[in-house]
C-alpha cells in the first residue's frame, strides 16, 4: 500500500523496488536511489540516506553547501565509511531532483513569467509619485 501511494504521489519511479537484503545480521529493508543512497522506510522516517547508515543526504549536502569540502565531510563521518563516490551521487541526485521538480513544478521559471506577462506585470512597478 505504501508503495502504491508513493507512486500514486509520482514520488517513486515505476523501476524502484523494494530490496530486502541481510546487514549486521538484520533484514534492511530499502529503495534504492542509486548505488549508495537509500530511501529506507525504517530508517530516519525515510528521507534519503547513505546505504547502510543512519547518515542522512540532507545533513551532508548542508555541510558541503556551508563551505565544506567533500574530504572534510568524508573525515567527518569516517565512522560510517562514507565516501567521495557517495557524496558525489548524492549532489547529482540532489541536482537532478531539482531539474525534475523546476520542470514539473507549477513555479517554473517559463510558467512565471508566461503569468507575469499575462497579469501585466512585464511593466516595470508604479512608483507611486504622481
Amino acid at each position: 500500500m505504501r508503495l502504491a501511494r508513493a507512486k500514486a504521489d509520482g514520488r517513486r519511479s515505476r523501476r524502484t523496488k523494494l530490496v530486502r537484503e541481510v546487514y549486521a545480521g538484520d533484514i534492511y529493508e530499502y529503495y534504492p536511489l542509486g548505488k549508495y543512497v537509500v530511501s529506507a522506510p525504517g530508517v530516519c522516517g525515510g528521507r534519503p540516506t547513505f546505504k547502510h547508515t543512519r547518515l542522512e543526504v540532507g545533513v551532508v549536502l548542508s555541510r558541503i553547501a556551508s563551505g565544506e569540502t567533500i574530504e572534510q565531510v568524508v573525515q567527518a563521518y569516517s565512522l560510517s565509511r562514507l565516501t567521495p563516490e557517495a557524496i558525489q551521487e548524492a549532489i547529482r541526485l540532489a541536482d537532478k531532483a531539482l531539474i525534475q521538480s523546476a520542470n514539473s513544478s507549477s513555479l517554473s521559471p517559463s510558467r512565471l513569467y508566461d503569468q507575469s506577462i499575462t497579469h501585466g506585470e512585464d511593466r516595470p512597478p508604479d512608483s507611486g509619485a504622481r
